[in-house]
């Protein structure tokens, strides 16, 4: 069995589930991927959170996890899918995301990503993910309706 992770813009579009949700079955049925990590900030990890549950319906074996970069905060309710990894725990605030980026590069197989820009943390940890031989399966950008008559 294998494990993927995602690393995607924090305002990805919604018109981006159907290729997420595609690229996810095809891993999980040909690739036998059975464990995915996932972070808890922004659009992209909302929208791959939303589709590792509609999967998890379909395909009851696959198990996903929400690595935090820090402790929820005291009255929150802490997910049972969710795990803090004791080195990212132990990390300064500051540096918190990229030790969980660096954690979950290193407990993945692939790598899933949606990336449009060169700068910023999704195309860094690409970058750091693609120098250690992770396999990296990039998303497509969506059309946005908006523009595609001026294409």
């Amino acid at each position: 069995m294998s494990s993927c992770t995602f690393f995607g813009h924090r305002d990805c579009p919604n018109s981006l589930r159907p290729s997420l949700l595609n690229a996810l079955r095809d891993l999980i049925e040909t690739k036998h991927v059975s464990d995915f990590y996932l972070g808890n900030h922004g659009n992209f990890d909302c929208l791959v959170l939303s589709v590792l549950q509609e999967l998890s319906d379909c395909y009851p074996h696959i198990r996903y996890t929400i690595v935090l970069a820090y402790l929820p905060t005291p009255g929150k309710n802490f997910d049972p899918h969710s795990l803090l990894p004791e080195e990212v725990e132990k990390s300064p605030p500051r540096f918190a995301v990229c030790q969980r980026n660096r954690w979950m590069i290193e407990h993945a197989d692939w790598i899933v990503a949606y990336v449009v820009h060169s700068w910023g943390g999704a195309a860094q940890f690409v970058r750091v993910a693609r120098r250690k031989g992770k396999s990296v399966l990039m998303l497509p950008s969506p059309v946005d309706p908006r523009r595609a008559g001026a294409l």
